[in-house]
């Protein structure tokens, strides 16, 4: 098998894996899709808007953090129930980590959807 078979391969099995992650987050986590909805909304918004390409790039790519963080917040959430359901500080601790890191990026995309809606 040549390098690049062998690449092609891996691209396509990893991109199986996202979707299929992103199909259950979709099914499964109400925030996902609640941040599906808000991106939607904002591309378009974003074009509506009078400002450059760059611009609105960043204010689809603050929607899009925002999913990001959503995303890993729920992979910490799967792997400390795997780990255990018991009630533990840690475990809590990391759960309220990951709910902070989404409301950090929240404010994040609010602030930048402000700054440049608003200049």
């Amino acid at each position: 098998m040549q390098y690049s078979e062998c690449t092609f391969k891996r691209i396509v099995l990893a991109a199986k894996n996202s979707a299929r992650a992103l199909t259950w987050l979709f099914k499964n986590e109400s925030a996902f899709r609640q941040e599906c909805a808000a991106l939607l909304l904002a591309i378009p918004i974003s074009l509506m808007l009078n400002v450059t390409l760059s611009q609105q790039f960043i204010l689809i790519g603050a929607i899009l953090f925002v999913m990001l963080c959503e995303i890993v917040n729920t992979a910490i959430e799967a792997i400390v129930d795997r780990i255990s359901l018991e009630m533990h500080p840690l475990s809590g601790l990391a759960k309220d980590l990951g709910s902070a890191a989404v409301s950090i990026s929240i404010v994040l995309a609010l602030m930048i959807w402000g700054l440049i809606c608003f200049r």
